[in-house]
């Protein structure tokens, strides 16, 4: 039965991304030539059914979408993106990466030939149109020259305009076969037909000079600007240049063999020689070794692999050999989801680049309106020269605009700032926590993982009545917990052997409850025990108040009516720490220390680092209440955590920022991530924020303000004053320009500090 036609409603993207899966994939599109071109496959891709977001990044050539695999798939948005003039590319015989290096590859190649070919041919026409006007045949001379150029190594931008034009649109595309088609027809006609205006008293000018230098100047700027975009990307490069294409597999029988790294299964195990990258991410089981891990944490310093500890894919082997278990392979090692990372951080847009977008979708069509009213207008204003001079500066209005330079200036800047930021060892998810890390004033810490080390020890175990009869207890609570601090306990106790708890329940930010032979255990924080009505004995609450002063931190073991223990556990401050908190507040951010631990322990290490705001015994909703209440009174807030109950309030900040050492829970839920544990990255992360923005806001300002100058003197509008016209070849020349100096402003993000 078909639904009621008054009842149907067709489904929002909120309701395909709700009633269902969907999944988000990336897409390189081909056949765009301008940020119109980028607007306009995006909203080809929205419109279709299933579609719940698109984006497109003319910097990355990339086409981001969400979609709903039961509504549409690849093959559909292919054909609509190709109905529109373009195409994507989904295929994947191998790897879609690759793919798409061997097309970019090839259409450079063939790019660079024509360019070559274009200044070949176009060189003899600008020496005879300057300075050989007289010699015998040299409009068809001329003619001949140009001929090839435009209408054999310009074919695209005919073609192109001509599908552009199919759909009721326009392009960059649109406005180089305008200009360069009606100056070569023009051109033709009155080499053909030069009585036409030597009966009106009028000479018979060609234009094919203008013609052919016009497209060699376009087509070197394309090249220009593929080569230059290809160097904002190369930070993906090399981090794809770390993975090698084969290992050195140990098989069941101890035998080695070479294997490429796509046959690899996790379990396997694979034999690292002295110097080599380490394929996929492991644990150690034989060996040990220095590794280089600077790629990835941009720690410089080789870090000491023994048995158990964990490598990773990207890596590189110092002098010893060892063997190891992979865990993880193919996608799911930290290398691929920091170059996944990377790639979607890059083709995402930032705020700023909506109204770039905008701008770019009206750009063309307001241009051809411009190129005609100019032409009208000097028809109308200049008497016997109007139609010489109205068709001049019509050609150059349309040769002179580049809404280009618009769409390249934010998106390149983007994708250097995020591979500069990745080839430091930070992880940014997107171009709106990049854009919004400038204008941080408030940075929020964590404790423990992000000021300190993160790696406790119980350094002193403090028995009531020296009883310790009940440690078995005590280790069976800690081992069941997922906390830092348990983790410490267990390795203290470790060989004591473990009890069958009846129950376990774990309290968040206070601590853990168990029950054992019908008594009821708790391990955790004062709080915790006071909560319980537990009596702490006189010895050892004095013993707790010694170590809190020593930085230390305490957690109570007891019954159900008094404590039975107190443990001291020391976690020392990082050596970076005291430094980045000091450039940070020399930066003006305010600092703030939040932490579950207890007072005197959290003054005590607050001092050491030079913080002068911090909290002590909050749960984890209270430092996201904290930051709430930050962020009411005007402060933008960076919060930097590394626990799973750091989680919420990473949520709740503007800038959420990871510590890579840190659980996984953290990491995803967080907008940026510090793969090593210094924090002198957060600076960096900041300062590298300013600059890109800085530099989005220059390239934007050298694109309007190109256009807002060119479009009026490319019309004319000097002549009145001083006679002055500008030739299309210059005007050629300077969009060709436009283009090549935002990409070239962005690059230079790669050489700041």
């Amino acid at each position: 039965m078909l639904p009621n036609k008054t009842n149907f409603k067709i489904p929002s993207p909120q309701d395909l991304r709700f009633a269902g899966k969907t999944v988000k994939e990336t897409f390189p599109v081909m056949n765009m030539s301008c940020a119109s071109c980028a607007v306009r496959t995006e909203k080809i891709v929205q419109s279709v059914e299933g579609v719940v977001s698109s984006s497109v990044n003319f910097a990355t050539g990339s086409l981001t979408v969400e979609y709903n695999p039961d509504i549409t798939n690849p093959p559909a948005l292919k054909k609509s993106v190709q109905d529109g003039g373009y195409d994507l590319l989904i295929e994947n015989k191998g790897s879609k990466a690759e793919d798409l290096e061997l097309i970019t590859e090839k259409r450079y190649q063939l790019l660079k030939n024509k360019v070559i070919l274009a200044i070949i041919l176009s060189l003899p026409v600008v020496l005879i149109g300057m300075f050989f006007m007289n010699i015998p045949y040299a409009n068809e001379l001329m003619w001949l020259f140009t001929t090839p150029v435009v209408l054999w190594l310009g074919k695209d931008f005919f073609v192109n305009a001509w599908k552009q034009a199919k759909h009721r649109s326009a392009n960059m595309d649109t406005l180089v076969a305008l200009s360069t088609g009606i100056a070569y027809l023009f051109s033709v006609f009155n080499m053909l037909y030069p009585e036409f205006w030597l009966q009106r008293g009028l000479e018979a000018h060609v234009y094919f000079e203008a013609a052919a230098v016009i497209i060699t100047f376009i087509l070197l700027g394309r090249l220009l600007e593929e080569k230059a975009k290809g160097n904002t990307s190369s930070a993906i490069k090399k981090l794809m240049g770390l993975q090698p294409m084969t290992v050195t597999l140990i098989d069941s029988t101890g035998a080695e063999m070479i294997v490429a790294i796509e046959t690899l299964k996790p379990g396997d195990t694979i034999l690292v020689k002295p110097g080599e990258k380490i394929a996929v991410d492991g644990i150690l089981n034989t060996g040990s070794s220095y590794v280089d891990e600077s790629m990835l944490s941009g720690e410089a310093i080789p870090v000491l692999k023994e048995k158990g500890d964990k490598v990773f894919a990207g890596t590189i082997n110092q002098k010893g050999s060892f063997r190891f278990r992979a865990l993880k392979v193919g996608k799911d090692t930290a290398l691929a989801r920091i170059i996944k990372a990377v790639q979607d951080a890059q083709g995402s847009k930032a705020p700023v680049q909506k109204l770039v977008d905008k701008i770019a979708s009206v750009f063309v069509p307001i241009v051809i309106v411009i190129s005609i009213l100019t032409f009208v207008l000097w028809l109308m204003l200049d008497g016997d020269n109007g139609l010489t001079h109205g068709l001049l500066s019509a050609i150059t209005v349309l040769v002179i605009a580049c809404p280009c330079a618009l769409g390249l200036a934010t998106p390149t800047a983007i994708m250097v700032g995020v591979g500069k930021a990745a080839e430091s060892g930070i992880l940014i998810k997107d171009a709106e926590s990049l854009e919004l890390g400038k204008k941080a004033n408030a940075v929020v810490l964590d404790k423990t993982g992000t000021i300190t080390e993160g790696r406790p020890i119980v350094s002193e175990i403090f028995w009531d009545k020296e009883d310790d009869s009940e440690k078995q207890v005590l280790l069976s609570i800690e081992k069941q917990s997922e906390h830092p601090l348990a983790d410490a306990v267990v390795k203290h106790l470790e060989g004591e052997g473990t009890l069958e708890l009846s129950s376990f329940s774990s309290i968040t930010g206070k601590g853990a409850k168990a029950l054992y032979n019908n008594e009821t255990y708790f391990v955790g924080n004062l709080r915790l025990m006071e909560e319980n009505g537990i009596l702490i004995p006189k010895e050892l609450s004095q013993k707790a108040e010694i170590w809190s002063s020593e930085m230390q931190t305490v957690i109570y073991f007891a019954n159900s009516s008094k404590a039975l223990a107190a443990l001291a556990i020391s976690d020392k401050i990082k050596d970076s720490s005291a430094a980045a908190i000091k450039e940070m507040q020399e930066m003006g951010l305010e600092l703030y220390m939040l932490t579950g631990d207890n007072k005197a322990t959290a003054a005590a290490v607050a001092k050491k680092a030079g913080i002068t705001n911090y909290k002590a015994e909050l749960l984890p909703q209270d430092k996201a209440d904290y930051i709430k209440d930050l962020q009411n009174k005007g402060r933008i807030v960076a919060m930097v955590g590394d626990g799973i109950n750091d989680s919420t309030a990473l949520a709740t900040a503007d800038v959420s920022i990871a510590m890579g050492t840190g659980s996984d829970i953290a990491m995803d839920v967080a907008k940026m991530t510090i793969i090593s544990s210094d924090l002198t990255k957060i600076p960096q992360a900041i300062r590298l924020s300013k600059s890109t923005v800085r530099t989005i806001k220059q390239n934007l300002f050298w694109a309007f303000i190109y256009n807002l100058i060119g479009i009026p003197i490319a019309a004319g509008i000097l002549y009145p004053l001083n006679g002055f016209l500008l030739n299309p070849m210059i005007a050629g020349a300077a969009m060709a320009l436009s283009s090549l100096s935002v990409v070239s402003n962005s690059l230079r993000l790669k050489w700041k500090s």
